[in-house]
């Protein structure tokens, strides 16, 4: 049993039957009150954030997620269908989940899943990826003095970002999943 007063930033609790994370939480004492404890909390869902305050000794139920590797397979509509390794069972995994990460999705990329039962919260893609550019553009920038001079290239996972002028179509390049940026030609 969890008390109000034990929560710290990255938890995870059960809130009304919604499932939230706590990204800070501070004890607050007034003079002529009941201290108590005011969180920031993001839903695990919809991504929102709310505040909420909580006596110090009000009972938290305290979720565990389970972490599972997860291998993606291939889209399948608005889904995206990923092969979890340790079963070996089929996932579908909505496109609300995945966001932006959707861009840098290919057959054979594992990721990590957070669960709750049966119901993923989260995907975190590796930190760095090796892709493989099908297009650039024109250069961006003082392209005769060379220095951080850049141009668009599209991603064979049809993610696009900057890539300097030396790269072309055809080129494997690795990209920072998290910053959406080249760090160097693979």
């Amino acid at each position: 049993m969890t008390t109000a007063n034990q929560i710290s930033p990255g938890m995870t609790i059960n809130l009304d039957g919604k499932i939230f994370r706590v990204e800070s939480s501070v004890k607050v004492t007034v003079a002529k009150g009941t201290p108590f404890v005011k969180t920031k909390l993001r839903n695990l869902i919809t991504d929102d954030a709310i505040e909420k305050n909580f006596k110090l000794d009000q009972v938290i139920q305290e979720v565990a997620l389970a972490e599972r590797i997860l291998e993606f397979l291939y889209p399948e509509g608005k889904d995206y269908l990923f092969l979890d390794v340790g079963t070996l069972e089929q996932t579908r995994v909505s496109s609300q989940i995945l966001g932006d990460k959707v861009h840098f999705l290919k057959e054979g990329i594992q990721v990590k899943a957070l669960f709750y039962g049966e119901t993923i919260f989260e995907i975190e893609l590796p930190q760095f990826l090796e892709i493989m550019v099908v297009k650039t553009e024109s250069a961006e920038g003082d392209a005769s003095s060379g220095s951080g001079a850049t141009k668009k290239a599209v991603l064979e996972t049809g993610a696009k970002l900057q890539v300097p002028l030396f790269i072309e179509s055809g080129d494997v390049i690795k990209v920072d999943t998290q910053t959406n940026e080249y760090v160097q030609r693979v």
